[in-house]
């Protein structure tokens, strides 16, 4: 017999070698038997060699990349809210004409640091600066509350519930909050990601401790998911395997999860055909009420998050390409763009962007509401990012050149608990103590509401004023100039205006009010001084003239007195419901 190596495999990085032989007929079968026992044995032997004794798989990042790619997703954030902005929900289940999509320049890129899209999540990075990674839910709760920006759906009802004194995660639970599965953290997840690259599973603990303020169930996964792509990104390019890889990251039962599935599908199975996967989606995720239920409308996660997949599947990585078909889907059609392009543009890198979206961007302009330029944000990612690489069993080193790069642990993701927005848990009974209620400014109101008292009616103060319908001062509203506005906090919660004035002895005086509604909605108008009610009307399309309403309040009982009076815009049936102010004026004769 002749003896030689043969290579049968390899585990642990090293190769098993067994004999190679020939030898007459009637042994082979034998030996060949043999061969593979032993085979078998051996691979057997060193697989748990390699289990019990062989380093971790790492990937390796080095600080510049990292830095580069991190800015990167900043940067397709802004395109897609800038790009998307003037046709955010005005086309509702259409999909919006390629020609009504605004023509991309170079200077669109600075308005979105009025966006939203970038300063809530800014507002979480600050808590996470400050506190550090052990930052409390319940911290991040109290600064959440403490944001002084407008904020509309699952956002405005969560911070609305902290300022209340319901602590998160019961903040975001159905049972306080009817907008659960809004879209509000998939829009606001794209630091989670940013500060874990190849880290998902702190993007689903990040969710956990953030998403939770506003969001329950599938829209906390929204939000989770998006995180775990830009996790991805930064490792991986193609779409496909980047959404596939998010996929693991949150539960595998979920109409999220589900809705993720579907897309991917429905892209093999059309490769060419965008808008045949945006009709099956408009038939399942929209149209069928199974997948409704605990739905406010429009905004809900799963369609706009399944906007957000067509244009990462079938942008083909074309940066145009990615958010003019996210953008195209409609709804909410700024924030699905955002988060497209923030994902592929971080597989991407800021040096390697197309100039259209670097050659103007005004680098030392601060972000709406925040602390931040973007030195300062890119400052604050990378300190965090260097604490969450640790964190999670990571290290950072120097190579030959003196150059840092991160070794990023490869680790199974561990989703979060299955809940069902519509079929909810308990609550966790979760309550403010008194010590962290007087952290809450319970006066603490849109900027834009503050300033907009200021000017229409100086004196006066605002508590309670919801996000909704834009409040502050409008420049024109139905004919009348200089419109002040507001919204009720919840559907139980009226706005309040109010001041305190001493009124001269052995005088007449009035409270004139001259207040409109919208063509839609109605509102009570409720007038109280020293607690006492002086007028309840409805305004609306049966009470007020042309859209408006004039009252004269006799006050002159309190003469020679102090007058606390408040102004009160009380919510009815819940539907656009804000109060038009055209005159607030204290009259004395």
């Amino acid at each position: 017999m002749v003896w030689g190596d043969e290579q049968v495999g390899q585990v642990g990085g090293r190769s098993l070698l067994l004999p190679k032989k020939t030898c007459p007929w009637m042994w082979c079968g034998y030996f060949r038997g043999m061969k593979a026992l032993l085979t078998s044995l051996l691979l057997i032997h060193f697989a748990l060699a390699s289990a019990f004794s062989a380093e971790p798989a790492y990937l390796k990042l080095s600080v510049k990349e990292y830095r580069d790619k991190m800015k990167a997703g900043w940067v397709g954030q802004m395109a897609g809210v800038a790009l998307g902005a003037p046709t955010e929900f005005r086309w509702k289940d259409k999909i919006i004409p390629a020609d009504a999509i605004p023509t991309w320049k170079p200077a669109l890129i600075n308005d979105s640091f009025t966006q939203d899209d970038l300063y809530v999540e800014m507002t979480f990075l600050r808590t996470l600066e400050t506190y550090g990674l052990k930052a409390s839910i319940r911290q991040a709760g109290i600064d959440f509350a403490n944001s002084g920006y407008p904020l509309w759906c699952a956002n405005a009802a969560g911070r609305a519930n902290l300022r209340n004194g319901i602590a998160p995660p019961d903040s975001g639970h159905p049972k306080f909050n009817k907008c659960p599965n809004d879209i509000d953290y998939q829009i606001e997840a794209d630091f989670s990601g940013l500060i874990a690259p190849g880290l998902p599973q702190a993007a689903v603990d990040l969710g956990e401790k953030f998403g939770r303020l506003m969001n329950y169930g599938d829209g906390v996964y929204a939000g989770q998911f998006m995180g775990a792509m830009y996790s991805a990104a930064f490792f991986e390019t193609d779409p496909v395997k980047i959404v596939e890889t998010a996929l693991k990251a949150i539960p595998a039962q979920s109409q999220y999860a589900e809705m993720v599935r579907d897309q991917v599908k429905w892209y093999r199975e059309n490769p060419n055909d965008w808008e045949k996967t945006w009709r099956l989606t408009q038939a399942k995720y929209r149209e069928d009420p199974n997948y409704q239920k605990a739905s406010n409308g429009g905004i809900d996660c799963k369609i706009n998050g399944a906007y957000v997949l067509m244009g990462l599947l079938y942008g083909q990585r074309d940066t145009d390409q990615t958010m003019i078909i996210s953008c195209r889907g409609g709804q909410d059609s700024d924030c699905n763009p955002s988060s497209s392009a923030g994902v592929l543009f971080t597989t991407v890198g800021f040096s390697r962007l197309p100039a259209a979206y670097t050659s103007e961007l005004d680098e030392k302009r601060v972000f709406s509401h925040t602390a931040y330029n973007f030195p300062a944000l890119l400052d604050v990612c990378e300190k965090l990012t260097r604490q969450v690489v640790k964190k999670y069993g990571g290290k950072i080193q120097k190579d030959a050149a003196g150059e840092e790069y991160f070794l990023i642990p490869v680790q199974p993701v561990q989703p979060s608990a299955l809940e069902l927005s519509w079929a909810p848990g308990p609550i966790a009974d979760s309550r403010f103590t008194r010590s962290e209620r007087a952290k809450i400014k319970r006066d603490n109101q849109p900027e834009n509401v503050q300033h907009g008292i200021n000017q229409f009616a100086y004196g006066w103060k605002v508590a309670n004023c919801g996000q909704e319908m834009n409040p502050g001062l409008q420049d024109e509203f139905r004919g009348k100039k200089k419109v002040f506005v507001v919204h009720p906090l919840d559907k139980d919660t009226g706005c309040v205006l109010s001041r305190t004035v001493k009124l001269p002895a052995r005088k007449s005086h009035t409270l004139r009010l001259v207040v409109g509604h919208h063509p839609e909605g109605d509102y009570d108008l409720i007038v109280r001084a020293n607690g006492t009610e002086l007028l309840r009307q409805t305004v609306g399309k049966t009470t007020a003239t042309d859209g408006w309403l004039t009252r004269e309040i006799d006050l002159s009982a309190y003469a020679g007195k102090k007058a606390a009076l408040e102004i009160v815009n009380q919510p009815t049936g819940w539907a656009y419901e804000a109060a038009f102010f055209a005159e607030l004026k204290l009259l004395t004769r």
